[in-house]
This record gives structure tokens, sequence and C-alpha cells, in this order.
């Protein structure tokens, strides 16, 4: 239906968002979004705090946004994976996200430690308290680095101090993309590729990647995305349907983590719908489906 106004991608506090759930979710009815899908990074912690503040008038897709790699020509590629709808209790799926955290905590740390070795003016504690709880993640650090006023955004301490090429950079220890693909199908969920075709996963993610993956599980890739241009889009398109997949749009809002607006980019009501067909895990939506 023309009423419906969907995007499939956005962050809260229980990962690297500035907003509560009911905070984005204000934020997109006030936007005029009727539906938003809340995909923290490797945590579900946020959906029940999501359920208890939806606001009459926006639907909720519950979800998270899971930390992946693919290894091409014997290096590592960070991928990143969207999966909804699918059951958080199945063994395998919680047992893997509980060690991405762990794992995410650990390598956060692991760069702050070498930005106070620099001299860098942060500390361990100041980043824990800006995470508040939330897998600890990049613009956690980012913000510390503003606050100190080392940098004027997230934006400029990711091309300067948080960068992949700079002397900070510590890994993550991210799940193979083909076994995560699994897991959240085994879940009950729809994995959707985020952003492919941005920072350095946009070297890996030609048609031969999509193929191989459409025939290892995978349901979907967004192609509408801030950091996709025209002719990523344009590209995407021709490859998810040749392969038979499910096309989202979305914003990836962070709140004031990211210069993005919630409802930025949409994603069509019967892709929606095809990712409502695709679930199996008895995770609805919350609200209408109108």
């Amino acid at each position: 239906p023309a009423s419906m106004t969907i995007d499939l991608h956005a962050h809260s506090v229980f990962s690297d968002g500035t907003d509560t759930p009911g905070e984005v979710m204000a934020c997109a009815l006030a936007a005029g979004v009727t539906t938003v899908a809340i995909v923290d990074h490797d945590t579900t912690d946020g959906w029940a705090t999501a359920e208890a503040d939806r606001p009459d008038g926006v639907t909720l897709v519950r979800g998270a946004e899971l930390s992946t790699h693919v290894v091409v020509d014997g290096r590592r590629f960070s991928i990143h994976l969207l999966a909804y709808l699918f059951s958080p209790s199945v063994t395998g799926i919680a047992v893997e996200m509980a060690r991405l955290r762990a794992d995410r905590l650990q390598r956060g740390l692991a760069i702050v430690g070498r930005m106070v070795d620099a001299g860098v003016p942060i500390s361990a504690a100041q980043v824990l308290d800006i995470a508040g709880g939330a897998p600890v993640g990049r613009p956690h650090i980012g913000r510390a680095l503003m606050e100190r006023g080392l940098v004027g955004s997230v934006t400029e301490a990711f091309s300067s101090y948080l960068s992949a090429r700079g002397p900070f950079y510590v890994s993550k220890a991210d799940t193979p993309l083909d076994r995560a693909i699994a897991l959240v199908r085994d879940a009950g969920g729809v994995p959707v590729i985020a952003h492919s075709r941005s920072r350095g996963a946009a070297a890996v993610t030609d048609e031969a990647f999509f193929a191989r993956y459409a025939e290892a599980g995978l349901m979907g890739v967004e192609v509408d995305h801030p950091d996709h241009d025209a002719a990523a889009r344009i590209d995407l398109r021709r490859i998810a349907s040749k392969y038979r997949l499910i096309m989202t749009g979305s914003s990836d809002y962070h709140g004031t983590n990211k210069t993005v607006s919630i409802g930025q980019e949409t994603t069509a009501a019967e892709e929606l719908a095809a990712i409502l067909a695709g679930a199996s895990g008895g995770v609805g939506v919350l609200g209408p489906v109108r």
C-alpha cells in the first residue's frame, strides 16, 4: 500500500546509536515512517524495551546486525549481515552473538589501550561509560574523542583515529559469512547483506559473491543505502533480480552518531512482505502491517 513508509535498518543505544528504542520509533513516527526495523549490532537486548515503548502508529520489525567476514585471496573483508525476525533463543545464534559481543568489548578496549599508550587523552572507563552496557563499538570511542575535543564528529573520528589503515586499529573475530547465514536461517530468520557497496565490502561484493551466498541461503540485499551511489544501486538491483533476492532500502540511522535521517531510504511494501513470508522463527512484527 502507498500509505506504508518502511525503513529496515536503525540502531539504538543498545549498540552504537544515541536514541533509546522508544526514541527511534518516536523519531520514525515524526518522520512519517510507518515501519522501522531496529537492528542493533550483535544483540537483541533492546527488543524488550522496543516492545514496551512502541508508540501507536509505528510497526516494529525486530532484528540484529551481525559482524561477519569473508576471505578472498587470503585477505579478510568485513561484511555486515542484517538478520530479521529470527528466534534469539535458538542456541546456535544465541551463543554466537554472545561471543561477538565479548569480542567487541575486548577489541574496543584494545583500541583504547593503543590510543592511551600513544598519549591520546581518553580512557577505557570513559568509553565504557559512553557505551552504557551496549556492545562496545568504534562509534563509542569516536564519541570519547569528541568529548575530548580531538574530533568534531564521529565521522571525522572514523576517517582519522579509527581508520582501519591507522595505527590504533584492531580487527574483530567476526563470524564467517556462510556460517552466519546458516545460523540466521536455522533460527527462522531472514538474512540480508547490509550496505554491501560501502567501504571495504565493495571490493568483494560482485555478482559472483551474491551468486555464491544466495546458494548458501542468503535471502536479501540492502540496495538503497546512504553509502550507495546510483551505479551501485543499479547493479545491486540487477543482481538481486537475477538471484531472486529481497531488495531493501534503509537509512542506517544512528541518532546523532551519523548525519543520516530516519526514512531517508525506504523499502517497498512487497519486499517487506517477502521478509515476513520468509521468516519462520515465530517472531512476528509488532503493530499493523498496512
